[in-house]
């Protein structure tokens, strides 16, 4: 089995540099239309497709962001490694603007949005104990040179697009939440389910709102930070086909193997409509 990544960008992060014959793809998908067009190319000889969570120009609003076509469409063209990179505030006073988290937990607190590519027809429970995988965590980590990284860290998701109340801010960081953003959620529990390696890179952009010698959430300066940023994040993407290599082993922690004991609904039961659409995401164990 052959590697390709597949980076999910969020905001500041709209296309991506030195792609070897890269292309612009309309990727169809039985959950509808992906976030915009697919970037497909090779970096340093290893496939590699971006996709822009929020569409060029920044079209669409967290809740809005189709997720399962998002996800859908990274596996339907090939991808076994997605990073997302995305902006997060801090809830620590040691992650600062400017650093780089790699995450390897979440609380979900969204609700308005699809968080199943399964559901009546064909039940699937695939475990999230762990939700990202530590063998791309660890490579984005290596990866990310000339900015300082935290390897570990909790991400709460919250619905938005308003930024917390100051009262949510002290209460997340009573949970024990160390960054917060607005997208990881359901995005990482879908690529579960697609059976893909996940790992996410939230970069630090603000304090939320709870550190009292710094203001609220000020867009003008998260664009700032995030511009600061996003030539880091350029880097650490160039640098990840060299480690990950060309040639994908299984994975270690079984992400590709998420589905092996996960489908409930016993065959005779399940809904062909439904199985036609998990074709890309599950069909290595549907058939």
């Amino acid at each position: 089995m052959k590697t390709m990544i597949g980076v999910i960008g969020g905001s500041g992060l709209y296309e991506i540099d030195g792609l070897e014959g890269a292309s612009w793809v309309k990727v169809k998908t039985p959950w509808g239309a992906p976030s915009d067009q697919v970037l497909v190319g090779r970096l340093s000889g290893v496939p590699m497709a971006f996709l822009p969570r929020h569409g060029r120009g920044h079209r669409l609003s967290p809740t809005d962001v189709p997720y399962r076509a998002n996800i859908d469409a990274l596996k339907r063209l090939g991808c076994t490694d997605v990073i997302s990179v995305s902006a997060c505030g801090s809830l620590r006073e040691d992650f600062a603007p400017g650093d780089f988290v790699i995450v390897d937990q979440f609380i979900d607190r969204t609700f308005a949005r699809e968080k199943s590519f399964f559901g009546t027809g064909c039940v699937a429970h695939v475990s999230v104990a762990h939700p990202t995988c530590p063998r791309l965590g660890t490579a984005c980590a290596q990866a990310a040179t000339g900015v300082r990284v935290h390897f570990g860290g909790t991400y709460l998701a919250m619905e938005g697009p308003q930024f917390s109340t100051l009262a949510e801010s002290r209460m997340y960081r009573a949970w024990g939440a160390d960054v917060i953003g607005m997208t990881n959620m359901p995005e990482a529990k879908l690529a579960r389910e697609a059976e893909l390696c996940y790992a996410s890179v939230a970069m630090v952009t603000d304090y939320d709102c709870w550190h009292e010698a710094h203001g609220v959430v000020d867009v003008a300066e998260v664009i700032a930070t995030l511009t600061a940023n996003s030539g880091h994040a350029k880097d650490m993407l160039a640098r990840l086909p060299a480690l990950l290599g060309a040639a994908r082993a299984p994975c270690p922690h079984g992400c590709d193997r998420a589905l092996e004991h996960a489908i409930m609904t016993a065959p005779s039961a399940r809904d062909p409509e439904l199985l036609t659409k998990l074709d890309a995401v599950a069909g290595r164990v549907l058939g």
